[in-house]
């Protein structure tokens, strides 16, 4: 029988020796399996389930560890949950590896293998015996049920909590088995608050505690189980609070109200079984269950109720014979219960995720059982062994699946149907990898099996919009004309069915109002966004987007009221510090500016637009050196920012760099080939540089001609421009007609310096002579 002692007696202190390295060992490998398994997902990206509004799109978490991050994570209910320390360990990962997923990976896999580790420890310490706490540690690290809390970064609440569950259990034997101490019990209720801390999940571990009295800790019979009770009072209070914290948290997740009960227990009971039969055959499983729209059928609850009473009634029965059998089976239906379903939080019909803690009494009912076969040490550490061995196989290929959200999604599709969320969001993996068609015909899925789904209506909205912006950018780069109205229109016309839906659907108002705007609609984009803040006062964003349509409009000091309406509720967004800054260097406020962009600065500090439009109020104040700095900096976050070499370019331009000038126009025009203003800058240093051997009138002409054509021939700075490439290059008739028509343009504007200018070049022209010269224009 597993776990006799051998025959043959070492001397005591060779044994405690040779135990201690045996425990060494054991932690070791507990390690190696779980590394094995988990290390794959060190290579991961981020998934589109969560990871975005926890970590790599959170504004307060992406910034790191910050004092006010602090006072955040414990204020907030962001997300529906309040889990400071999860938020804390988020932002520590932050700081330390930025949003580079590896390391945020590395973090959950750490975290579960301390836990793995803890496990071991603290079982062994409860009952002595070292094979049956290793096995039970060895599955619990490599079951295929775990990968959803190991792999998925937001779930980071699961190994977080896991490890702080374990100290309190360890923290627990050492209070019970030495002389009463208020420090010791201080600590068990220090661990367990910082494990609520975590995840609300361990409300239950109070009453886990109760069930370690029974066995193995035996604390039972000696003492009356009111003491044992009145004992964990203190305990049960942090739970109650922890309760009413989540309940407040998680009231906009709930969906209590829209599933009838009888729905929510038959369902509850059935998960019991399938939590079960998915640790006996880990097949299919998937990151989402979509709760049955039709409820769970009669017969299935039935039966799973059935089976729970019977397995329950037989716990029972072996309860002084085999006690660990009816505490590992209340230790797995206990810590289910805030899970089941009672109160349904979210769509799903069950989750990997909640197995996590749960399923160790499971694993310990069953091991302490097998462990009663009559079988030889060697086929009993072959059959743990190949049972290791499989899981890890299968942990492994289940892994794999968590690479990316396109493979998760996929995955997920493949073993759910009518999961309309998976479509949806495969969609958004889809396209943001560039699949585009493909993620709007999972978009049009999702709508198929749920009509009401305003989500993927929102982001079908959103792709059509997407491709249009990109389809009309090109148009516009190539001087081409196409599809004015295309996907546009398609775009509004989902964003309007997702209202049709729900009117009071504040992000698709907002987003109805982008789409109106792109098409120059302001007026009806401004009304959109004020629908939205009827709706959605605190709507941050849609505060932002209104402020853009009004500065569109010319209406200044409306969208700086906006802009500033928006500060007040989300400080934190540097694109609306951005949007401020822009509104006030139009108004001419350019110290209001500089200040605003460096608040975008100070939260993002790669916002490469920032950098640019701060160069640029810093070249208007005349201070070079500054802007400068700013467009270099702009350009080693974002090499390929066209305008921001445009700009370094006028500087150098500015400074008599003619070299340096033209290299930052060339790069430009080889990052955006139809830049209109990039184009006549080179052009009018190539036709005018006092430098000869720069100068170059027949690409000054071609260049000149493309700038030209871009802006319609009518903007008279160009034609400036164009008659001096003509001039160059030997065509001064042209460059005659073309002054001439430039002359009436600056007329008409009202532009006298230009005009000036014009007139001494135009007697130039007439006689012959080009014109060479410093003077930049205007």
């Amino acid at each position: 029988m597993i776990g006799q002692a051998s025959p043959l007696k070492a001397p005591a202190g060779a044994g405690r020796r040779d135990q201690h390295w045996r425990v060494v060992a054991v932690c070791l490998v507990l390690g190696a399996i779980t590394f094995a398994v988990f290390g794959q997902t060190l290579t991961d990206d981020f998934v589109n389930f969560d990871d975005k509004n926890y970590v790599y799109d959170n504004p307060v978490v992406s910034q790191g560890l910050t004092l006010k991050g602090i006072v955040w994570a414990f204020s907030s209910f962001y997300a529906s949950n309040w889990h400071p320390l999860t938020w804390l360990s988020h932002m520590l990962d932050c700081q330390l590896y930025g949003l580079r997923p590896g390391g945020h990976h590395l973090t959950n896999v750490l975290l579960h293998t301390a836990t793995v580790i803890a496990l071991f420890l603290v079982l062994r310490q409860m009952t002595g015996a070292l094979w049956r706490s290793a096995f039970v540690a060895a599955v619990f690290a490599i079951h295929p049920l775990r990968v959803e809390s190991v792999a998925w970064v937001a779930e980071r609440k699961d190994v977080l909590s896991g490890l702080f569950f374990m100290l309190t259990i360890g923290a627990y034997v050492r209070y019970v088995r030495l002389p009463w101490s208020p420090a010791r019990y201080g600590l068990v209720m220090l661990l367990f608050t910082m494990g609520l801390m975590c995840k609300p999940m361990l409300v239950t571990l109070p009453v886990v505690l109760l069930l370690l009295d029974y066995w193995p800790l035996q604390r039972v019979k000696p003492r009356k189980l009111s003491g044992l009770v009145m004992e964990k009072l203190p305990l049960l209070a942090l739970s109650a609070a922890s309760c009413i914290v989540t309940l407040l948290a998680q009231k906009a997740a709930m969906h209590w109200i829209s599933i009838p009960m009888q729905s929510r227990f038959a369902n509850a009971l059935a998960a019991c079984m399938v939590y079960l039969g998915q640790m006996i055959w880990p097949a299919g499983l998937a990151v989402l269950y979509p709760f049955p729209h039709t409820g769970t059928p009669v017969w299935e609850s039935a039966l799973a109720g059935t089976l729970l009473a019977g397995l329950s009634a037989v716990a029972w029965k072996q309860r002084r014979r085999r006690p660990w059998l009816v505490i590992g089976w209340l230790w797995y239906l206990v810590m289910l219960l805030p899970v089941a379903g009672i109160i349904q939080v979210g769509t799903q019909a069950h989750a990997d995720r909640y197995t996590y803690l749960p399923q160790i009494g499971i694993y310990v009912a069953v091991t302490w059982l097998a462990a009663e076969w009559r079988l030889s040490r060697v086929t009993f550490g072959g059959l743990m062994i190949g049972l290791i061995a499989v899981s890890m196989v299968c942990a492994w290929k289940q892994t794999a699946y968590w690479q990316n959200g396109e493979t998760l999604w996929t995955h997920t599709l493949a073993c759910t149907t009518d999961n309309y969320i998976a479509h949806n969001n495969l969609g958004e993996a889809l396209d943001q990898r560039g699949k585009r068609n493909d993620a709007i015909s999972h978009f049009q899925q999702a709508l198929q099996i749920n009509p009401d789904y305003a989500e993927a209506r929102y982001n079908l909205g959103i792709e059509a919009l997407q491709i249009k912006t990109d389809y009309a950018e090109t148009s516009y780069n190539l001087g081409i004309a196409l599809g004015e109205k295309g996907r546009l229109d398609d775009a509004i016309s989902q964003f309007q069915k997702a209202l049709e839906i729900n009117p009071d659907y504040a992000e698709a108002h907002n987003n109805l109002g982008i789409a109106l705007g792109k098409k120059g609609r302001l007026d009806d984009a401004i009304s959109q966004y004020q629908q939205a803040l009827q709706i959605k006062p605190d709507y941050a964003q849609a505060h932002n987007n209104l402020g853009n349509a009004l500065g569109r409009k010319g209406r200044l000091d409306e969208a700086i009221i906006q802009f500033q309406q928006a500060l007040q509720i989300q400080p934190d967004s540097a694109e609306t510090h951005y949007n401020l800054g822009l509104a006030f260097c139009k108004q001419g406020r350019l110290d209001e500016a500089i200040s605003q962009y460096q608040k975008a600065l100070e939260i993002k500090p790669d916002y490469a637009e920032a950098r640019n439009d701060l160069g640029v109020v810093f070249f208007r104040q005349g201070r070079m050196d500054e802007a400068i700095s700013q467009y270099q900096k702009a350009l080693e976050i974002k090499p390929d920012y066209a305008e921001a070499r445009n700009n370094l370019g006028i500087v150098y331009f500015g400074q008599g760099r003619m070299d340096e000038a033209i290299s930052q126009y060339q790069k430009a025009l080889e990052i955006k080939p139809h830049f209109a203003e990039a184009q006549n800058k080179l052009a009018w240093i190539l036709a005018t540089c006092p430098q000869a051997s720069l100068r170059d009138g027949r690409k000054a002409v071609e260049l000149a001609r493309q700038a030209n054509a871009l802006t319609g021939g009518e903007n008279p700075i160009v034609l400036h421009t164009l008659a001096a490439a003509f001039a160059e290059a030997g065509r001064f008739s042209e460059a005659v007609e073309t002054v001439q028509r430039a002359l009436q343009l600056a007329g008409a504007q009202s532009n006298t310096n230009l005009a000036g200018q014009l007139q001494a070049q135009l007697k130039l022209y007439q006689a012959g002579i080009p014109f060479h010269g410093p003077a930049q224009t205007q």
